[in-house]
């Protein structure tokens, strides 16, 4: 099993831990955010094929940052996925 503390940019929430057994993810939880979406995300993802969780959340905007929660969290995956 794998497991990462990733440091989020250009979100309300700051970090991401994110854990990853054999291309599952196992376990997500946001440090800051809107506590509700960001559980929402979570629960979502939890189960899901990391790929697969890439695929969904990569590029999601919030309010034209450029990034949210999502984008960041797909961010995480694939960090950890290239360690």
């Amino acid at each position: 099993m794998e497991s990462l503390l990733y440091n989020t940019t250009g979100t309300c929430s700051k970090q991401i831990e994110v854990c990853i057994d054999n291309g599952t993810i196992v376990d997500v939880k946001f440090h800051g955010g809107c506590n509700g979406n960001t559980q929402g995300v979570a629960a979502l993802v939890k189960g899901m094929n990391a790929e697969d969780a890439i695929r969904r959340l990569e590029g999601i905007d919030c309010n034209g940052k450029g990034t949210s929660c999502p984008d960041q969290l797909a961010k995480a995956i694939k960090a950890l996925c290239r360690k």
